[in-house]
């Protein structure tokens, strides 16, 4: 079997925009990136049921969201929403209500988008963070890092400048109302989170502490509670280190996180209080481990290294959850985010 992975980028040095690479599961290799859109610091993707790619994109002194066709391997550009000032740091998609969500970190606002049958793109609410930051120099102001669903279709942002989590009602209308607010330890750095498949258990990513907290959530309040804190780096590990990406397996039992700095994949188990236990840390083969993706099948994963401009593919232990290095040296310039296309 053949899968395709799309490679976000920034393209401060020699990348040009989005690649794809392919991953044959059979021979358990991946193929060399080849460039599909040129585009300036694509550098995060989201893929729709109907074959649409939404990803971040600059623009001279504007950023936003721009819209692809991928159906028939064409890549034609749909739309684009941009405004003045930097880009967004992260793209979603709710496929019931057809809306497009971005989080952009250095505006620290939340856009929200229509998206029609074409693939174009309707502005239809915008909201600002705003409040306490943390003691971290990274936390001088509101920095949305995160914007996506939650099991019960609210939406969830995850902001790093202010340890904080707030969920959000969604009307059918894309308009956004704030219903609640969870606050991390001080200088904690809420970047990422992922859902365990029971929809009541939650992993958020701190970058700044190289954390994940485990928490519940109750869907009737729209609260989560804290069940567990744990580090993604050893404690004697002095270096810098920013934790990026977070994944879990379909089956609920392991988790994932990228770690920039230590440059590894950090792996849990998780018991069946939904308590984590690091039970491996398997180097990145490269420098900068911005994001990773597990294909469709689980047994593979891809990392891709920003500032080594490289891939590693393993290959996933679906009893135990570990992983093994199998192809490292994949020439990919400056990719920060990757995708499957399913």
């Amino acid at each position: 079997m053949k899968e395709t992975f799309l490679i976000g980028t920034y393209t401060k040095k020699t990348s040009e925009g989005i690649y794809t690479v392919e991953l044959d599961t059979e021979t358990k290799t991946l193929t060399e990136p080849k460039l599909i859109i040129k585009a300036s610091n694509p550098t995060y993707l989201a893929i729709s049921k109907s074959h649409h790619l939404f990803s971040v994109v600059k623009e001279n002194d504007e950023g936003g969201i721009s819209s692809f066709d991928l159906n028939d391997n064409s890549f034609t550009a749909a739309d684009k929403v941009l405004a003045d000032g930097a880009p967004p740091a992260y793209v979603g998609i709710d496929e019931a209500r057809q809306l497009v969500f971005s989080g952009n970190y250095h505006l620290a606002t939340i856009d929200v988008m229509k998206t029609n049958n074409d693939g174009s793109l309707t502005l239809t609410d915008s909201v600002t963070q705003e409040g306490l930051t943390g003691p971290a120099p990274e936390q001088s102001s509101p920095h949305v890092h995160y914007c996506d669903l939650t099991p019960d279709n609210r939406l969830v942002v995850c902001d790093l400048g202010m340890d904080l989590v707030v969920i959000y009602d969604i009307s059918d209308a894309g308009k956004l109302t704030a219903v609640s607010r969870y606050h991390s330890e001080p200088g904690f750095g809420s970047r990422h989170i992922v859902f365990h498949p029971n929809g009541k258990i939650a992993y958020l990513m701190g970058e700044l502490s190289s954390q994940v907290e485990v928490l519940s959530y109750n869907s009737d309040s729209a609260e989560f509670e804290h069940i567990q804190t744990v580090k993604t780096i050893p404690a004697d590990w002095t270096e810098h280190n920013g934790a990026a990406a977070i994944h879990i397996s379909s089956d609920g039992k392991f988790l994932y996180n990228s770690n920039r700095g230590q440059n590894t994949i950090a792996v849990f188990a998780i018991d069946d209080k939904f308590k984590l236990t690091l039970i491996q840390s398997i180097s990145t083969e490269g420098d900068f481990p911005r994001d990773f993706e597990l294909d469709t099948t689980e047994k593979f994963i891809i990392v891709a290294n920003q500032n080594t401009d490289n891939l590693t593919l393993y290959t996933r232990n679906q009893e135990s959850g570990l992983m093994t290095t199998i192809q490292k040296d994949i020439h990919c310039p400056e990719g920060v985010c990757v995708k499957v296309i399913h």
